[in-house]
């Protein structure tokens, strides 16, 4: 499952993260990668421990505490904090799969079940650089205007097109689901659509409303792993 989400962060927001960004360090992106990953990936991130990467890590984390459709799409147990990264000309991410397995800063290991990419970068700035994941129905490029994100399956093989003009800067996590299983997580985001739309049409008493919502919760109650 493939899900955009708009405006997950302020203009203020954004402009705030890249005016740090601006002047914070960055290293080769190649430092966290696997063995596969760092094979095919040539790009920049700010070091995991730089003070700048924690605090704007911390923006973004609230950002993500105050949006419904990123706890819908990813029914979040644990997110790890974001990471940022640049991708100047000639730079690029070829086709990999993300580590299944990541440790927090407390030592604590999550399993990576959802990818998230935040765009920082207006679209108009840069050529190349589209986000590419594949799946069973094909490849879909992703290139979304600053603050905005996208979530999808952290199995899907993804890449990033060689950047031709510009500078493509971006932050990155993942998140341990409370539901594994990407299909059931596709059927309860549907289902939760579902809800919200019902309700915009019937009030929240009527038994439509009632047994979808049951339905939803007995369904997230019987495959969540706390």
């Amino acid at each position: 499952m493939l899900v955009t989400i708009p405006d997950v962060l302020t203009a203020e927001e954004v402009t705030h993260i890249r005016r740090v960004l601006e002047t914070t360090r960055w290293q080769d992106g190649r430092a966290t990668a696997g063995d596969q990953a760092a094979a095919v990936k040539k790009n920049l991130q700010v070091p995991l421990d730089a003070p700048e990467a924690q605090d704007l890590g911390q923006i973004i984390l609230r950002a993500l505490g105050r949006n419904p459709s990123f706890t819908t799409a990813a029914l979040p147990l644990r997110v790890m904090p974001p990471m940022f990264n640049r991708y100047d000309v000639g730079m690029t991410f070829g086709a990999h799969v993300d580590n299944s397995i990541r440790a927090l800063p407390t030592g604590q290991r999550i399993r990576t079940d959802v990818s998230s990419t935040l765009f920082l970068t207006p679209p108009e700035d840069y050529d190349g650089g589209e986000l590419v994941v594949h799946d069973t129905y094909g490849a879909h490029k992703v290139k979304l205007p600053p603050g905005h994100m996208v979530v999808y399956p952290a199995t899907s093989l993804h890449s990033v097109t060689p950047v031709t003009r510009g500078s493509r800067w971006s932050a990155v996590f993942w998140s341990q689901s409370m539901v594994r299983d990407d299909w059931r997580r596709h059927m309860l985001y549907d289902l939760d659509m579902a809800i919200m739309q019902t309700r915009a049409r019937l009030p929240d008493d009527d038994p439509a409303v009632t047994t979808l919502t049951a339905h939803y919760h007995n369904l997230l109650r019987h495959w969540a792993e706390m």
